[in-house]
């Protein structure tokens, strides 16, 4: 049973921001550029506050930014206030010559690091979060209304750049239906800031000007509205999947100080789900001599690289790709095209041979000059490409024979030869570039091998060690390293991989209930080889916490592997995520651990994970006794067109019709908790209640909670919400009574926001 011990517990496993850095410090280490890029400096947090530390790679020393009891004083003695130097009252800083400045008790303050002398500065907010400045921080770029504006940043005038946007045909934002209008709404923000791009030498911008005039509209009731008025509508565009029309983009070069605008002469891009600009399927050549983009039509079997001459809007194809299936730039929809447009060709990122590799093309003509890569594994990532040396260093999965999914970096000359592996070991590396190409950021770890970050050349040299990830606290809970696992999937040949999690105090003389912890992908994948191996699904760590053996994987037609491994969900989201995997996963994880009790094996999901775990106790119900489905896209018939018709086809309404879960509900055999936010404007909560309906009018017993004025995220109810599925799952897969525990709300602060924008 689980006692308030095991929540609280699990309540401090929230790998989420709910308290960055509280059991574990070190983890991650996120780079602020100063000098040009030839510096930085990051903050850590120590368990109570934040130490500053400042990082010269080219001289190979790490040491604090400054120190932090000489600034404490010297704050306390400006202020009048107590200030401790090891929890400093200021989340970052501004260097200012041989002078750090920041916001805190309330006000500015400039603080000399050769005397320590902190003085009240002159308030100077920084960048509107709402705009985006030009390279030389001279002018910002904003939306106003449906237009774009310019501001200068010295005298704060104000220049209109488009005027003829409209409601549903303005400039510089992405699809209505991801634009996560109620959580801006909560988080006091109006819009994200303006999908634009600016030039090199910051004289034009790159934006579209975006059309949903024809696209369906949609709609969604708040009960009660902050204001506490009646209720109200929100009207939202958002396009099913085989609906006539889709978002638009049409791509648009804006003179900043000339106002002139250069419209692309070609068609506009189709934009089901994410603006090209933002989504970095169009960029600026490095000299501002031309853009390039790239554009798919409606069947995805086409990728075609274009060129954009800003001055004239004239567009050239360079050279295009056509495949039997979708043919993508990167298996990951949310990570930037595997493209390198160089002065005279381009390292193009092809799965032709059923790999990810890299293909160069002539520029000017758009003849193949040859194959760069090859092999039984992947491109990740381009990093950097050497004109001197003329070769590429890029990350590649597929190399690491224990686990396919490790990144590792790796070097190879532009003609194919010289392939050399830059990272010297078997583990996972998560690269970060900074401003400076002689060297890069590099976090390696395993999901039961703490990280270290480093500074490092790319000859694979350490230049200097960052830190060393402290997981004491972490253990001091009751945590134990979750496992990674290798079983076969449900043909009996293939290899698939996941994480077990074994429960709080395990003892494997008893025997546990189970929880399959899913998402289904195929845009991203459910679990990372690195050490916090990812929260698709509100944590996996939490629940095995509260007692139970929580499982988490990767079935066929998820991203990362083989073309082959990924076109399993071509045409069949209905199998989400390849649950039939999922079960042999069980079985085969169960024969040798006698503590697996499968006679109680559950199953819980968020977004796709909730359409995966309804669909489990559906398709599954022998296996699946328990589910909790949170913001499931249970129907895809009425569901975002962008995703359904990426995955199972733009003409293809069968398949459609296998993954809408409505005509399944008279499977229902166990117990299953629906969840949904009244103003969920990513996954409606029309997706839940239809297959409530369909439940109901089967004779089916289930629970139902919509969350009043919640969004898909939960944000602001996020406790709330975690709890219910907790009680659920401990009242039902352990047969007791959950504890009277309630976490503490999870407050919406900068934090929270940092991690969930980036």
């Amino acid at each position: 049973m689980s006692t308030t011990q095991d929540y609280q517990a699990a309540e401090q496993l929230l790998r989420r921001p709910a308290r960055p850095g509280e059991l574990v410090v070190g983890d991650k280490v996120r780079p602020q550029w100063i000098d040009g890029g030839a510096r930085f400096w990051y903050a850590v947090s120590n368990g109570v506050g934040r130490r500053f530390v400042l990082v010269d790679p080219a001289a190979g020393t790490r040491e604090p930014a400054f120190d932090h009891a000489l600034l404490a004083t010297a704050l306390a003695d400006a202020s009048g206030q107590r200030v401790d130097p090891e929890a400093l009252p200021f989340m970052a800083v501004e260097w200012a010559g041989n002078a750090v400045e920041f916001f805190a008790l309330g006000e500015y303050w400039r603080c000399g690091l050769d005397s320590y002398v902190c003085e009240r500065a002159e308030f100077t907010p920084p960048g509107n979060p709402l705009e985006v400045p030009s390279p030389d921080r001279k002018v910002a770029v904003s939306r106003r209304g449906h237009d774009l504006w310019a501001r200068s940043l010295s005298d704060g005038r104000e220049w209109a750049l488009t005027t003829d946007g409209v409601p549903d045909h303005g400039y510089g934002y992405g699809p209505d239906c991801t634009s996560n209008g109620t959580l801006l709404r909560k988080i006091g923000l109006p819009h994200l800031p303006p999908a634009v791009a600016w030039s090199p030498d910051s004289t034009k911008v790159l934006a579209h000007r975006t059309d949903e005039r024809s696209v369906r509209q949609t709609h969604l009731v708040e009960a009660r509205p902050a204001d506490g008025g009646a209720p109200r509508l929100h009207t939202q565009r958002f396009a099913y999947a085989g609906d006539e029309n889709m978002p638009l983009a049409e791509l648009v070069v804006l003179d900043v100080a000339e106002g002139t605008v250069v419209r692309a002469q070609a068609d506009p891009l189709l934009m089901p789900v994410m603006s090209p600009i933002m989504a970095k399927w169009a960029w600026w050549a490095p000299d501002g001599s031309a853009v390039y983009y790239l554009g798919r039509p409606r069947d995805l079997r086409t990728l075609t690289l274009y060129r954009l001459d800003p001055v004239t809007g004239e567009v050239t194809t360079v050279l295009s790709e056509t495949g039997a299936t979708r043919v993508e730039p990167n298996q990951s929809m949310y990570e930037p095209p595997i493209v390198r447009v160089r002065a005279d060709e381009v390292l193009w990122y092809s799965q032709r041979d059923g790999w990810g590799h890299l293909y160069r093309y002539d520029l000017r003509t758009g003849a193949l000059l040859g194959q760069v890569t090859s092999g039984q594994w992947t491109v990740r990532q381009i990093l950097r490409v050497d004109e001197t040396e003329r070769a590429v260093y890029f990350t590649v999965t597929g190399l690491v024979d224990e686990d396919p999914y490790r990144r590792t970096v790796y070097r190879v000359g532009l003609d194919g030869s010289g392939f050399a592996k830059v990272t010297d070991d078997e583990l996972d590396h998560i690269v970060t570039m900074g401003d400076d190409p002689e060297y890069f950021i590099d976090s390696a770890s395993t999901v039961d091998t703490a990280p270290v970050t480093s500074v490092r050349d790319w000859s694979g040299r350490v230049l200097v060690e960052l830190e060393r990830a402290d997981i004491g606290k972490l253990v001091a809970t009751g945590w134990t390293a979750p496992e990674r696992f290798r079983v076969k999937a449900a043909d009996g040949v293939t290899d698939i991989y996941g994480v077990l999690y074994r429960p709080r105090g395990f003892d494997p003389a008893e025997r546990y209930p189970v929880v399959d912890n899913v998402y289904p992908g195929p845009q991203v994948t459910r679990v990372a080889p690195c050490f916090d191996p990812g929260g698709m699904g509100l944590d996996a760590e939490p629940l095995a916490a509260l007692g139970f053996v929580v499982v988490a994987l990767d079935g066929r037609g998820t991203p990362g592997r083989s073309k082959a491994f990924h076109d399993a969900s071509y045409g069949h989201l209905a199998d989400a995520g390849c649950l039939a995997d999922h079960a042999a996963a069980l079985r085969q994880l169960a024969e040798t651990r006698p503590w697996m009790d499968l006679d109680r094996t559950g199953v819980f999901g968020h977004s796709g994970g909730g359409f995966a775990a309804a669909r489990a106790m559906l398709d599954f119900p022998e296996v699946y006794k328990v589910g909790v489905a949170l913001a499931g896209s249970h129907d895809a018939l009425h569901f975002n067109l962008g995703f359904v018709e990426t995955y199972d086809g733009a003409d293809n309404p069968e398949a459609w019709a296998r993954t809408s879960s409505l005509e399944l509900a008279d499977r229902l055999a166990g117990k299953l908790l629906l969840i949904h936010g009244e103003m969920d404007d990513q996954v409606h909560p029309e997706q839940t209640l239809r297959l409530a309906d369909r439940l109901l009018a089967a004779g089916k017993d289930f629970e139902l909670h919509i969350v009043p004025g919640a969004e898909h995220t939960f944000i602001d109810c996020l406790a709330h919400v975690r709890t219910r599925c907790w009680d659920f799952l401990v009242r039902e897969l352990m047969g007791t009574q959950p504890p009277a525990y309630r976490p503490a709300p999870i407050a919406i602060g900068p934090e929270l926001l940092g991690e969930m924008f980036g």
